[in-house]
This record gives C-alpha cells, structure tokens and sequence, in this order.
C-alpha cells in the first residue's frame, strides 16, 4: 500500500527527457534512487551496483520486461535532470498523507549541503546547495524535505517553513545547534 502510494506521488513528477530512446518511465528510476539511498547506497556507481545486484527481483517486482533495469549512466541522467523541487513536493505530498506521526514522536531535522553544487570557490562568499530534512526517528522514515540555496535562504528559515509546511504538531523536534537561539526556541515551544 505505502509503495502503490508513493509510486502514484511519483508518477506526477514530469519527465523531463525527449521521448526518443526513452527505455524507462521517470516514476520507475526515482523509486529506484529512494529504494537503493534507503538501503545504504549513495552516488552513482553505488546506485548502478545495487540495480546489478538486485536485478532479478526488480525485474520480477516491477514487471520490467523489454530493456531490463536502468543503467549506471540512467540513473545519472535522471538524477542530474529531474526537478528536484518537484520531486520533493510530491515526496512531502506522500509522506504527509502516509506517515501519521503519534503524540510526542521524536523528530530530527538536519540540513546537509551538497557535495559539487559550491559556486564561486575562490571566494569566502560561496554559493552552495544543501537539503533540509525531518526524520520521524522510531519509524526511521523522512516525513519531508526541502532544497535551497545558502545565499538565498538560510537553514533556519526553511527549516522553520518546512515544519509549517508539514503540520508537525505535538512531535519533539530535535535540531542541531544552528537553531539554539532564543527567538527561534520560543517560536517551536508554541507549536
């Protein structure tokens, strides 16, 4: 059921690619990235490895019949084409609806900048990507996330609208240091 879901989410993802010698639908390769991120693979060569290693069951799973599962160079593609705020809106679309958070559930949020995305590296104002995320810690599921840019918001700012975004209410949130000052502290004690 949370599969059929997620994959629904997914499938309103626009693709972005030409139709030509398009061997794979979007909605199969992004479930694949989240299916191999959450089983501990990262990057591409550890995407493409564990598509190799598990391509019977996949292909058994998701009825892939004609050009067999995404190669290493599939994935790269995608991941470096789709949208990501797209993505992201419809991944906290489904987490949202899916994942019912319980009274006084823990929360983490986190940001982490992304590795090659840094602009301007000879200078000490450099621009740069990075991901916020809220980890529903018992479940071990992420319940939403959001991309921006370090020289356009700040990681407090989005954090504070993620939160908003999502409904959290009545869940602890645990947050690094970064949002341990006292405005910031009384705005989530309200929630």
């Amino acid at each position: 059921m949370m599969g059929a879901v997620l994959i629904e989410q997914l499938k309103q993802v626009a693709d972005f690619r030409t139709t030509d010698g398009r061997r794979h639908p979007l909605w199969l390769v992004l479930l694949l990235v989240i299916m191999e991120t959450m089983n501990g693979y990262v990057g591409y060569r550890g995407w493409g490895d564990f598509v190799k290693r598990h391509s019977r069951v996949l292909i058994e799973k998701f009825g892939i019949e004609k050009h067999g599962v995404p190669s290493y160079s599939t994935i790269r593609r995608v991941v470096m084409g789709v949208d990501f705020d797209k993505l992201a809106e419809r991944f906290n679309e489904w987490a949202k609806n899916y994942v019912d958070l319980e009274e006084s559930e823990w929360c983490a949020t986190d940001g982490k900048s992304i590795k090659g995305t840094v602009q301007n590296y000879s200078s000490s104002n450099q621009n740069f990507v990075s991901i916020v995320s809220v980890f529903a810690c018992k479940r071990g599921l992420v319940v939403g996330m959001e991309k921006f840019e370090n020289q356009q918001k700040s990681e407090i700012q989005v954090v504070q609208e993620l939160v908003t975004a999502l409904g959290l209410e009545g869940v602890v949130l645990s947050f690094d240091s970064l949002h341990c000052q006292k405005n910031l502290s009384n705005d989530y004690r309200e929630r």
